[in-house]
């Protein structure tokens, strides 16, 4: 690989500007000092520094992030703020090309968006062959009982005629507006149906984690409004392995550690 598309690769600036950083004498591989751009670089054995600092070359990148509402899974968008934004607010301009969203969230859903430009892994996850588990905490509107959960987790008619796959349903609870988290407090409060905003001190919620093993059109709420209620929150908690950092808040992201990435790719 020639040596200036290698620094570019790994964010160091776009090629004219990794030029300018070879021509200034700043790199060495192997420890000699290279001035020409187009020298060839082994990125799986050549040691590769700008001054004092080292250059890792990785193919490809890994990036977990915590997608607030109001915000799209998309690459560019000339109304809202996509996740690829969000990126660049965290790590700087200098991302990678090629990097999108390993697989969409609706607008006003929150949480877990893997970010990557690995598409063969992304293709995994996505494929409806392979039944990825994807685990979301959903609070929904009213009581949602005993009878309507074992119709989401043996398979419901979600207005296509098909019933869908038989789902987890985890840690359901029944509560009060006041003892759910602030956050999610509030966005329910701001929904403008039903007089949420006007959701008396005794009103009971449903919530709960819904593992799904596949991927439909906006499935999770369909599959609750066929039992009968409707999401009020929805936030992706978990992909495959891939749990969401509870230490990112709304519109942070991290790159993935090594062990999350190692189990992630594995077969």
């Amino acid at each position: 690989m020639r040596l200036d598309k290698y620094l570019a690769e790994m964010s160091y600036g776009t090629r004219n500007e990794v030029k300018k950083i070879i021509r200034s004498g700043s790199v060495t591989i192997n420890g000699v000092q290279v001035l020409k751009p187009e020298t060839r670089v082994d990125e799986s054995s050549d040691i590769v520094y700008i001054g004092d600092e080292r250059v890792s070359y990785s193919r490809y990148v890994y990036y977990m992030l915590n997608k607030p509402a109001g915000c799209v899974s998309a690459v560019k968008d000339n109304v809202h703020k996509t996740v690829i934004d969000l990126l660049k607010e965290n790590i700087g301009n200098n991302t990678r090309n090629g990097i999108f969203p390993a697989g969409r969230l609706d607008i006003d859903t929150e949480g877990l968006v893997l970010l990557t430009n690995d598409g063969a892994l992304a293709h995994m996850l996505l494929s409806p062959h392979r039944h990825v588990d994807k685990a979301y905490y959903v609070v929904a509107d009213g009581i949602i009982t005993e009878n309507s959960i074992k119709q989401l987790t043996d398979g419901i008619d979600i207005g296509d005629g098909t019933l869908t796959l038989p789902a987890q349903a985890e840690n359901i609870k029944l509560c009060r507006l006041w003892e759910l988290d602030e956050d999610v407090q509030d966005i329910i409060k701001s929904k403008n149906n039903a007089d949420i905003s006007q959701t008396p001190a005794d009103r009971i919620y449903t919530s709960m984690e819904l593992v799904l093993h596949e991927g439909r059109y906006h499935q999770v709420k369909r599959m609750v409004q066929a039992a009968g209620s409707q999401v009020l929150y929805l936030k992706r908690i978990r992909i495959g392995p891939l749990w969401l950092d509870k230490e990112l808040l709304p519109g942070e992201c991290r790159e993935l550690s090594e062990e999350e990435t190692s189990r992630l790719l594995r077969p």
